[in-house]
Formats: structure tokens, C-alpha cells, sequence
């Protein structure tokens, strides 16, 4: 079950194979979750789509209100009996016609929901080991730091971590810093420094980067810096972690052959869940 353009269909979208999506990748992205018929974050997923959607030059429709927007996902999950707990997909993608040059600007949307397990954020008490992913680099650029349905590097990256036994693989940048994981942004404390790379490296402008950003500025125990992160620096780092919307904050516990704790993972997540009031 999807919602099409603001319609309810009970199977998948069949898309054509002149879909500009499809062919080029032109189309950006939101995942959001769904807690008790709520949508987490979403104003910052509106804007963030919204600006998305004008700096890859969309045209974004009259209806693409906020209120609408959040009618159609919640639509989705209530049809589908999942408002409790669900993770949706917003795609928006530029209708078809042209090559790479488009015959319009016009867009299209789809949204797709799966229900999620649990409601709460919750740490695996499982091990999570990286390494970095060396084959491709993220440049350093505004398209790398927007959700656009060009996602080569994390699916090779991602791939390279099954096949070498790893949970996930971090990335680099052409200047050799690492700048995020496969699967969300990465940070990094050292001597009650919490760091995690600017935006300006080229990581993902991540929804849950910033509600971290917030909740760490306010314990008062760390203090929180946006810089620059080597692959050197990982190896004396005291915890790592990874941030995205659908799990919160996943810790990583080994890298190469260092052991990472998890204790500010675990007072940041208590203080997420604490935000949302789950």
C-alpha cells in the first residue's frame, strides 16, 4: 500500500521506464518515524525537503504545505493500521520527460510506510564494528549533503562491510577526513569533547544530527565542537556513535582494534526518549 499523489493505491506504484528517477536518480528523499500517530521531527524534515527540493531546482507545488504533507503520511499509516510505530518514506522525484535536461519541473510524490517493532529508541546490547571505506570518496559539495536518490557510495560501501563481516563502513571525503557512516552521521568523544563533522565536509545535513547537537549542549558535562575528523583520530577516541532518525543513536563498539565504551550513547538516548515523551 503507497500514497500516490495524495491518493491511497493498494499496490505497489508501477513506474514507467522513462521515470526520471529511475533513469538519473533525480529525486530527493525523507525517512521519517511514526510514534503514536505523530510524526517525530517533521518540521525540520519539511524544511529540509522543501530546500531540498530548490537547490536541485523543483518545482515545488502550491499544495506542498506543511499540513498537507503531514495529512498524506499519517493518511498512509492509518490506512495501513501502523500509526503507533512506522517508518515512511516520502519521495519526491520530477516527472518524466527529457534526458538529462528536463522537459518540466514538475514533481511528483510517493509515500511508503513499514511498521516498526518498538516505539522507544533502544541501544542493541550487541557489538557494532567499522572500518572505513576507502574505494570512493563523498566530495565536498551541497548535493552530498542533501538526500537525493543517488546513493551509490553507501550502497558499494555497505556491500564492502557484508562482505568483510563489519556492521557498517565509515566515509571519507577527498581530503581524507571522515565525515559519516553508511548508515547516519558520525561522532566522535575524546576528553569530554564531543565532535562530529561540519556540514561543510559533506556529510548529510542530518535531522537527528541536530536534535543530538541540542540534547549534548545541554547536559553541561561535554563540551560540543563541529570539526574536522581524521581516520588517526578515531583510533584515541573514548566513545563513537552514529545518529538517524529511525534508531537514534547507534554506538559503535570496535574499530580496527580499538574498543569503544558507550556511556554518553546511553545518556544521550535517555535524553531523546525523554524529548519525545515515548
Amino acid at each position: 500500500m503507497i500514497n500516490f499523489n495524495g491518493e491511497i493505491l493498494d499496490s505497489d506504484l508501477q513506474l514507467t521506464v522513462s521515470n526520471r528517477s529511475f533513469l538519473y536518480g533525480d529525486g530527493v528523499f525523507e525517512t521519517l518515524k511514526i510514534v503514536d500517530n505523530r510524526i517525530l521531527f517533521f518540521e525540520d524534515h519539511y524544511f529540509r525537503l522543501l530546500a531540498s527540493m530548490r537547490i536541485i531546482r523543483m518545482q515545488i507545488p502550491m499544495s506542498f504545505t506543511f499540513e498537507y504533507l503531514e495529512s498524506q503520511v499519517l493518511a498512509l499509516v492509518n490506512q495501513q493500521n501502523i500509526q503507533n510505530s512506522a517508518r515512511v518514506r516520502l519521495t519526491v522525484f520530477r516527472n518524466d520527460g527529457g534526458f538529462y535536461s528536463p522537459t518540466d519541473n514538475s514533481v511528483s510524490f510517493v509515500i511508503q510506510a513499514n511498521e516498526l517493532t518498538q516505539k522507544v529508541y533502544s541501544i542493541a546490547d550487541k557489538s557494532f564494528e567499522v572500518d572505513l571505506y576507502k574505494d570512493f570518496v563523498v566530495t565536498k559539495q551541497l548535493l552530498s549533503t542533501l538526500k537525493t536518490n543517488n546513493k551509490i557510495i553507501q550502497i558499494t560501501a555497505s556491500i564492502f562491510a557484508q562482505e568483510n563481516q563489519l556492521d557498517s563502513c565509515l566515509l571519507i571525503n577527498e581530503e581524507k577526513n571522515v565525515i559519516e557512516a553508511t548508515n547516519g552521521n558520525l561522532f566522535m568523544l575524546m576528553n569530554n569533547q564531543l565532535f562530529t563533522p561540519p556540514i561543510s565536509e559533506g556529510c548529510l545535513n542530518g535531522i537527528m544530527r541536530k536534535q543530538i547537537l541540542k540534547l549534548a549542549e545541554a547536559l553541561g558535562n561535554v563540551e560540543v565542537i563541529e570539526k574536522e575528523i581524521s581516520p588517526f583520530d578515531l583510533q584515541k577516541a573514548d566513545e563513537l556513535f552514529v545518529t538517524n532518525v529511525i534508531v537514534g543513536i547507534q554506538p559503535i563498539t570496535k574499530y580496527r582494534k580499538k574498543e569503544f565504551k558507550t556511556t554518553l550513547s546511553e545518556e544521550l538516548l535517555a535524553k531523546l526518549n525523554q524529548s519525545i515523551e515515548v
